[in-house]
């Protein structure tokens, strides 16, 4: 860098000195010389202390600065020359306005203006003769790049007080327009943030993953983020950084994530994935301190969770149905489980292989070995992927509780933008402890917790719902963490007042094809939302009930049964008449379904759905999407076959 900037100032001080000597031996306007002398020498000393403290010096306003300084020193030479004509007619024909040495005069005030302020913003801050340093005469069109100026100079030489106030200030600009954040980018901010990130004060940590959050707004920004090395930083202070460093880091990775998914795959490869359970497991689910590896008189895991289970009903957990259910058998969505989250996060624990310690007070050489089996435990835990691996949690317990929720936020927020499209993350997301931290925390977290806990469980079920083998090891029958999301998911669907109402609805239709053929307690909530609902509530309801009745799904007849047993067909009448055009086109192509798999419904016959059908056939609006127009025509042709003898009803 320093003989870089020494290359670049090399010229300067030649032409400085060159027009200095020119204008020594001007023979005509030897006034207007002598004054143009004294400012290039005195440009020539500012640069020859530039030139000594090259290596101080802030590269990207240096080559700016030094540019338009070389620029006024090329025409200036010339200038001077045209005075050095000798002979009376050289001196007659050698025409110089006045206004030229005027404006030369300004210009080389300018230079001199802009070099003095590149070495005092170059110095750290302790050596500023001032507090304020004002704007350099080349930022005058743009005060903001000036200000960018400082504010990056103040990283690279400040105190970590003056860094983390500088990094503050970068906030504020990187938030206010887009723009900023590309100059901030341009102009070199990037590699002393993360920095900051690594050796400030935690004030200074905070304040620099912020602005390198807000600064990835773009797949460009993010790209060069990425190869300044934010994927290596960002892991080691989820591992070892306080927890509103770690907090603001999470939100960070957020951003990146999504603003530019294809980074997803790199963070996942530097352990994210794993640090962001990691923190959303603290406190929500028992410490592992708690726990013991099952001995080896254990029969097998499934006797370990009937002996951790109150319901016989368990039994049934040994029968895993496959996602075309063509053996379909008790689902254990559908059981009657303890209330208390508790067992069930036991039971799920134990299904891993684990189980409580039991410890007997009144034998003391029991309690040792428990402890011991505990803590051997304890540190096999730390070496696994869905564990606390790696993090230092010591002292978290003391964390104030806004800060303990909004690094569960976080970490929740970046676990749905990292999840979101890739079916490898979110398979090592469904392998850890995070489908049952996330049903917790949609219980019993803040709104925010909530509603990104929502979210993220969204993109993994509409990842497993494209992803055959996911979503037969993330949603089995027999999961107890999967039976956990799926109650709390249905809590809110049938509260239905809550801001998590859409996801968790597009949540349970990703998840369609994990239902058994009896397990009718989706079906009547969501056919509940297709009436007297805001439009978007009733369209996505629509959505949901058409991925349970849809041909794809092996289940379509039972489910399809329920609908209308629910009363969904007057609903999607309606919705088909006076629906708004995006939920019309949704209720329809459920009600085509539904007609197609149940054409001899005698509460179809009765609803008059053929006459809706062959209403919506005549509006081009309707057919002239691809599926309806591909649905729309059989589900007509097999309710006319069916219904021609009216409403007799043929079951």
């Amino acid at each position: 860098m320093a003989d870089m900037v020494k290359q670049i100032l090399a010229r300067p001080i030649q032409l400085a000195d060159q027009v200095s000597k020119a204008a020594d031996e001007a023979s005509s306007f030897k006034q207007e010389c002598l004054e143009l002398k004294s400012k290039t020498e005195k440009l020539a000393r500012l640069l020859r202390q530039a030139a000594r403290a090259s290596s101080d010096l802030y590269e990207r306003p240096t080559r700016r600065i030094i540019d338009d300084t070389e620029q006024v020193l090329d025409k200036a030479l010339p200038l001077v020359s045209k005075c050095r004509a000798n002979g009376f007619m050289k001196r007659v024909l050698t025409i110089i306005p006045a206004a030229a040495f005027r404006k030369m005069y300004s210009q080389l005030e300018n230079s001199i203006g802009d070099v003095s302020w590149l070495l005092r913003v170059s110095a750290s801050v302790d050596d500023r003769d001032v507090g304020y340093l004002g704007l350099p005469p080349i930022a005058a069109n743009e005060p903001i790049l000036c200000l960018i100026w400082e504010q990056i100079a103040i990283l690279y030489t400040g105190s970590l007080d003056d860094r983390s106030d500088a990094a503050a200030s970068l906030v504020s600009l990187a938030r206010d327009n887009d723009r900023y954040g590309k100059l901030i980018i341009e102009e070199g901010g990037v590699g002393p943030l993360l920095k900051l990130v690594k050796e400030g004060k935690m004030e200074g940590q905070e304040n620099a993953a912020r602005a390198i959050g807000l600064l990835g707004r773009d797949p460009e920004s993010v790209e060069h983020l990425i190869h300044a090395g934010v994927c290596t930083v960002f892991p080691k202070i989820l591992k070892e950084g306080p927890m509103k460093v770690q907090a603001v880091t999470a939100w960070a990775v957020s951003e990146l994530a999504a603003n530019y998914p294809k980074c997803q795959d790199l963070f996942a490869q530097h352990n994210m994935i794993r640090l962001l359970v990691s923190h959303l497991a603290f406190e929500t689910i028992q410490e592992h301190s708690k726990y013991a590896i099952a001995s080896n008189k254990a029969t097998s895991i499934h006797a370990v969770v009937m002996a951790s289970s109150n319901n016989s009903n368990v039994n049934n957990a040994k029968n895993i149905v496959d996602d075309d259910h063509r053996n379909p058998v008790p689902h254990p969505m559908g059981m009657k489980m303890p209330n208390q989250m508790h067992n069930v996060v036991t039971n799920t624990m134990a299904m891993n292989g684990v189980v409580k310690v039991q410890q007997k007070p009144s034998n003391n050489h029991a309690r040792s070995n428990s402890q011991g089996n505990a803590k051997q435990f304890h540190h096999q835990q730390l070496q696994q992927n869905g564990s606390m691996s790696g993090v230092n949690m010591k002292g978290r317990e003391a964390e104030d509780i806004a800060t303990k929720a909004y690094m569960k936020a976080m970490a929740a927020r970046a676990l749905w933008h990292l999840a979101k499209g890739n079916s490898t993350i979110c398979r090592s997301i469904t392998e850890s402890r995070a489908l049952l931290c996330f049903a917790v925390l949609l219980e019993k977290g803040n709104a925010e917790v909530q509603f990104n806990s929502a979210m993220a469980l969204l993109e993994i079920t509409a990842v497993a719902e494209q992803d055959t083998d996911l979503r037969r090891s993330a949603f089995k029958p027999n999961s107890h963490a999967c039976k956990l999301v799926v109650d709390q998911l249905f809590k809110i669907i049938d509260k239905a007042d809550s801001a998590l109402l859409i996801p968790c609805i597009k949540a349970i239709g990703n998840l369609a094809r994990t239902f058994r053929a009896t397990e009718t307690g989706m079906i009547s909530p969501l056919v509940k939302l297709l009436d007297e609902r805001e439009a978007e509530v009733s369209n996505e309801a629509a959505i949901a009930l058409t991925k349970f009745a849809c041909t794809d799904n092996y289940l379509h007849l039972d489910h399809s049964k329920s609908i209308i047993s629910a009363g969904g067909a007057k609903h999607l009448i309606q919705l088909v008449y006076f629906g708004e055009q995006f939920v019309q086109h949704s209720a329809l192509v459920l009600l085509c379904y539904i007609a197609l798999h149940v054409p001899d419904s005698e509460e179809l016959a009765q609803a008059e759905v053929l006459t809706v059908l062959e209403w919506a056939s005549k509006q081009s609006n309707m057919t002239q999407d691809e599926t309806v127009d591909g649905i729309l025509p059989e589900a007509k042709t097999r309710l006319e076959l069916y219904q021609s003898r009216g409403s007799r009803g043929f079951n």
